[in-house]
């Protein structure tokens, strides 16, 4: 074994590539290598800290080689991509100031019990424990030339007998390992839950100062960490403690956690944030706070009731337009008759048609209400909401008058949308309506369109939005605008802020109705003194528009010969149904519900045209007896009638292709058209 003269003139042995010499006789050297002590000679050349010699004891324990481990940095030791690095990326830290220490001092200097995680042959994580001794090997001036790195295993050594050197440590050493390795994780934990952003963490001592906060805390409350540390955060800044709160604080005080609670923290500008907040007691009077902010959560529930309210607001409304369709049917119906029957010159005429009017104003009125609650017929078709507001826009103008600046902003390229075209109109309409009326000493209108895409975030603070593309249309006025108390109430039906006699109540409701039939969202934005605007989202389809069909020239009187099977529970509705028709020349076999339309069918051996039913029967709707029928008389052809559906011809509103559907109420007209054109066909 070659040697080498050190600077005192001492002769070193040879340690191996990369090793420096040890200033040891060679006769020592393998005393040193065969020790059962685990001990790393090192470099102080911070911050690698080279290792130079070993004994075998310590490659052993730690599953390296010599020729891996020579020459490299001690800290190489310490791998940090196994599992969670914490732990070695701890023992390093610690390390690193132990060897640095000793640099500094030129004296020895102990660590505590550390863990650290190494990786066996066989691929499986290890972790040890074990203190250690920091040594220096001063040169002949005093300067540190080496240290020696001893360490002495905590749990014990499980290898072979050879391996083992180090003493079988005592019980408390293992517990007191544990017990710090516990506390590192929990810590770790904490640390992550402090900088989580979702929960509001504080710490205030006896007197309500807080102490430490972390920035989700801050920024619900509104305070800088600048404030924080001047002193300027107290409990009594962001909060006036309720009753529950005191008891809490109480029960704090007395070592004893409390059930958690709602209350309010108040923000350095004023406005006041929902919270949910928990409390513990720490040490010496301090006490921790736990607060998760619920602002989300309220707008939510706010939204939420207010669907299920409109939702039975809905179902009340057309169950009540669908009876007082069958009403109107008749006031309607027979006025008509009245009136076809009278000659121009008639006295009665007049009184006549005053009937008419008001009947077909209770009519628009049952209409609404259908809107309101998702139970009319759309007719949807693919359509471009610029078109529509093209079409529209110098009726609009003449409604809104001249003291209303009217401006119109589409985007190019506007996604297309499935809706009915009437209905869209109807929507503009109510709107610059509910518009004008909110400026009524003038202002502007602004009605735009644009694509738009909700996400993730936008569907979550929004009840019953999807998250998705959506072309959408926006109303904006300039006027008095609307406080939040009236927006809550704003889309349900008769409920109105104008003057008595001077609304319904049911337009803004209609609006409402409509788009939810659509599969759209509505939503207000305003406040007061600050003007309105209605933003209505509508899906969007990825199809062209539906061409327009040319309008079909007026029929010639509408009469026929034809044998029709009329079924209808409601016996004004169908006597009044039945002499319609029969005054148009058709042959009527008339039935009050289903069982006795079939007998009807089995008895009747001539050809029937035409069944025309209601939706809504006893026992069997007129869609199952439609399809009863049909089997025994396959030719017969069929129409629908009906206040409103249910599902039962329509799914959620939309006519099923091919299905033949008059609306209540009837008038002679609308029956007798609507059966000469389904006969034709």
């Amino acid at each position: 074994m070659g040697g080498t003269k050190d600077e005192d003139g001492s002769k070193t042995g040879d340690l191996g590539a990369g090793a420096r010499s040890l200033p040891f006789e060679e006769d020592f050297r393998a005393l040193f290598e065969e020790s059962l002590d685990l001990v790393l000679v090192l470099t102080p050349d911070p911050p690698r800290f080279t290792m130079v010699a070993a004994t075998n004891a310590r490659l052993a324990m730690t599953h390296v080689s010599r020729k891996g481990t020579m020459g490299s940095s001690v800290f190489d030791l310490f791998p940090t991509q196994l599992r969670d690095a914490t732990t070695n990326t701890a023992a390093i830290a610690s390390l690193r100031a132990s060897l640095e220490r000793v640099c500094a001092t030129r004296a020895p200097d102990s660590m505590a019990v550390q863990r650290h995680d190494i990786r066996r042959p066989d691929g499986r994580i290890e972790p040890r424990y074990w203190s250690t001794t920091n040594t220096p090997v001063l040169s002949a001036s005093n300067e540190v030339r080496y240290i020696l790195h001893r360490v002495e295993e905590a749990p014990a050594w499980s290898g072979p007998r050879s391996d083992m050197s180090f003493a079988a440590p005592s019980p408390p050493a293992i517990a007191e390992a544990a017990r710090a390795d516990a506390l590192r994780a929990s810590e770790v934990r904490f640390q992550r839950l402090a900088e989580s952003g979702i929960i509001a963490i504080n710490v205030t001592d006896r007197a309500g100062k807080v102490l430490e906060a972390n920035d989700t805390f801050l920024a619900l409350v509104g305070y800088s960490r600048a404030d924080l540390l001047a002193g300027k955060l107290t409990r009594g800044s962001v909060t006036s403690p309720s009753g529950s709160e005191q008891a809490a604080v109480t029960a704090a005080r007395k070592d004893t956690v409390d059930r958690p609670w709602e209350k309010e923290y108040l923000r350095k500008n004023g406005t006041r944030v929902p919270v949910l907040v928990a409390v513990a007691p720490l040490e010496n009077g301090e006490r921790i706070s736990i607060a998760l902010d619920l602002t989300e959560r309220k707008r939510l529930e706010l939204q939420f009731r207010q669907a299920q309210k409109m939702e039975a607001v809905g179902r009340l409304a057309g169950g009540i337009a669908h009876d007082f369709n069958n009403v109107l049917s008749v006031i309607l119906g027979y006025a008509e008759l009245v009136s076809g029957d009278l000659k121009p010159d008639d006295p009665l005429r007049a009184d006549v048609l005053e009937i008419q009017g008001a009947a077909q104003r209770a009519e628009d009125l049952t209409r609404q209400l259908l809107a309101f609650s998702r139970q009319q017929i759309l007719e949807p078709k693919v359509i471009d909401l610029n078109q529509s507001l093209s079409g529209i826009e110098k009726m609009l103008r003449r409604l809104l008058g001249a003291d209303v600046d009217l401006a119109l902003l589409p985007t190019v390229g506007l996604w297309t949308i499935t809706a009915d075209p009437g209905q869209i109109e109807q929507i503009l309409m109510n709107l610059a309506i509910n518009a004008r009326d909110a400026m009524p000493s003038g202002g502007k209108l602004t009605i735009e369109t644009s694509n738009v895409v909700l996400d993730d975030d936008y569907a979550r603070v929004h009840h019953d939005v999807r998250a998705g593309s959506y072309a959408m249309l926006a109303v904006s006025d300039t006027g008095i605008g609307i406080d939040a108390e009236t927006q809550a109430r704003i889309f349900e039906p008769f409920f109105s802020t104008k003057d008595k006699g001077k609304g319904t109540g049911l337009g803004l409701a209609t609006v409402f109705g409509i788009v939810k039939q659509s599969a759209g969202h509505i939503w207000v934005y305003s406040e007061p003194g600050k003007g309105t605007t209605f933003k209505v989202y509508f899906p969007r389809v990825g199809a062209a528009v539906t061409a327009r069909a040319p309008d079909a020239p007026e029929p010639e009187p509408i009469r026929g010969t034809e044998t029709i099977l009329l079924v209808e529970d409601d016996d004004q509705v169908r006597v009044l149904a039945r002499t319609i028709l029969r005054r148009a020349g058709y042959v009527v076999l008339d039935a009050h519900n289903a069982g006795e339309a079939i007998l009807i069918c089995e008895q009747h051996e001539a050809k029937i045209h035409l069944l025309l039913t209601d939706v809504v029967l006893p026992r069997m709707g007129g869609r199952q007896l439609s399809a009863r029928l049909a089997a025994a008389r396959p030719e017969m052809k069929i129409v629908f009638m009906s206040g409103y559906t249910d599902d039962a011809i329509v799914q959620h509103g939309i006519l099923d292709s091919g299905v033949a559907y008059l609306q209540k109420p009837l008038t002679p007209s609308s029956l007798t058209k609507k059966v000469r054109e389904v006969l034709r066909r």
